[in-house]
């Protein structure tokens, strides 16, 4: 199938969601784009059928400026797939695909194609987080739980927990998964998080959930490490492992079919290496954790 084709599917697509739901605001919504653009696709598909719908170019033929079709795709299938900002596509690009490009280029793209808004479902911040960083590795790590919710492969739910510690002052996590939420687990996984992390941990930071409760907290103690618990109701105390995870539903569950013969602890250490040592971070202008982890301990 041609990028045409995929792009007129995708269009049908928009335009049946809207007749599905009867709801044009809706749809527009849904899959990120302008009520305008909707209403001219509308327009040309009703007057031409899938002709219509064919993207139509106004410039000059092989203009000398234009961005080669193969970057454009590759812009597309990031900013759809991952939903990725422009900045964050131009690091993607030039580190895994040797392309240089600017982020207006890619938001000038993500514009003509209709995708220059991100669907409400994706994450605007929550909370507000406090924008503070230990400069030194280990003097803290925020530890949390993301409670998940997956599917069986006979449909039926089937409830995980992802635990997740991440380093201020380079953002370098830890992931574990498990069947439980308990004080064992969350003791096993700091156990886990030590031994991960290349640095020496001074303190642990965590909300006040029965997890992290007396057993926790004495084990923290006796490893040589401090346990503080962030105020009442404010997880933005907390904001770095708050955002990591809106990263991983983005990222990498927003991608995962769970099915029961699918070893998700498998898959999730290899998110956690990609995440530590290939992912480039927003935080550290385009470097990864590790990158930066380097360039502290250097």
């Amino acid at each position: 199938m041609t990028h045409e084709q995929r792009e007129i599917q995708r269009k049908r697509r928009v335009l049946d969601y809207a007749e599905e739901t009867g709801n044009v605001r809706l749809a527009c919504r849904h899959f990120g784009i302008a009520r305008s653009t909707f209403y001219l696709w509308r327009a040309r598909y009703r007057e031409d059928g899938e002709a219509g719908l064919k993207r139509r170019n106004h410039g000059p033929h092989n203009h000398p400026n234009e961005t080669p079709a193969a970057v454009v795709e590759k812009i597309l299938h990031l900013r759809r797939t991952y939903h990725m900002g422009p900045i964050r596509i131009v690091w993607y690009l030039e580190r895994y695909h040797g392309i240089k490009t600017s982020d207006a280029t890619v938001y000038r793209v993500c514009k003509q194609h209709g995708i220059n808004r991100l669907p409400n479902r994706v994450g605007r911040r929550a909370v507000h987080t406090h924008r503070y960083e230990k400069q030194v590795p280990g003097h803290h790590v925020q530890v949390d739980v993301k409670f998940l919710t997956l599917k069986r492969k006979r449909g039926g739910p089937v409830r995980r927990y992802q635990y997740t510690a991440i380093d201020d002052a380079t953002r370098v996590r830890a992931l574990k998964i498990y069947k439980r939420h308990t004080q064992a687990n969350a003791i096993d996984f700091i156990n886990y998080v030590v031994d991960k992390f290349p640095f020496r941990i001074r303190t642990i930071r965590t909300d006040r959930g029965h997890e992290f409760q007396a057993l926790f907290h004495w084990h923290v103690a006796d490893q040589g490490m401090e346990h503080v618990y962030i105020k009442p109701r404010t997880p933005q105390l907390n904001g770095k492992v708050e955002r990591s995870h809106r990263t991983d539903k983005d990222e990498f569950y927003q991608l995962l079919t769970y099915r029961d013969d699918v070893d998700l602890r498998k898959k999730l250490e290899a998110w956690e290496r990609f995440y530590n040592y290939d992912r480039p971070h927003g935080a550290h202008k385009g470097k990864t954790p590790y990158e930066a982890l380097l360039e502290k301990l250097g």
